[in-house]
């Protein structure tokens, strides 16, 4: 299975490549972690914050393969624990189609996005920094799967 990280914005700083990078080695052929970077447009003063969430949404479903299931990660979603997680990802494994995990821009997700969503999950109550977000899920998705193969990482 291929867990596809698309995501709205580019030129993250290093910290968080080589965050990402070191789950996303410690992921085993079972699962591979892939980042898709969906460049954020510029957002000035009088900006059309609609029609930006709009154009990066489509650019964003274009990035979606074919077949793949949309789980979109948004302050609305569904919170889960990380043994919920690994469940989830149990069921996504056994489902036998890549997963594109979705992470909108700093106002989410357009309406056309939120909508092709089969599934929807919060990672926090808290508002968190985009490229934070993406070492997180990457740290989280690692830990699930170490609690589906009773890998020692997971400690309760």
């Amino acid at each position: 299975m291929i867990v596809h990280l698309i995501a709205i914005g580019n030129n993250m700083p290093s910290w968080v490549k080589e965050g990402f990078d070191e789950y996303q080695s410690r992921l085993r052929n079972e699962v591979q972690l892939k980042m898709v970077e969906i460049p954020a447009q510029a957002r000035k003063k009088n900006a059309d914050i609609s029609k930006i969430l709009k154009e990066e949404g489509q650019k964003m479903l274009a990035a979606v393969p074919k077949g793949a299931r949309i789980v979109g990660l948004d302050v609305v979603g569904k919170a889960v624990t990380t043994p919920e997680l690994s469940q989830m990802m149990a069921g996504w494994l056994q489902g036998g189609t890549d997963i594109a995990l979705l992470i909108g821009g700093p106002e989410g997700f357009s309406d056309d996005v939120k909508q092709s969503f089969q599934q929807s999950i919060s990672l926090s109550k808290l508002t968190l920094p985009h490229p934070m977000v993406r070492i997180l899920v990457a740290e989280q998705l690692f830990r699930a799967w170490s609690i589906l193969h009773n890998h020692p990482y997971h400690r309760e």
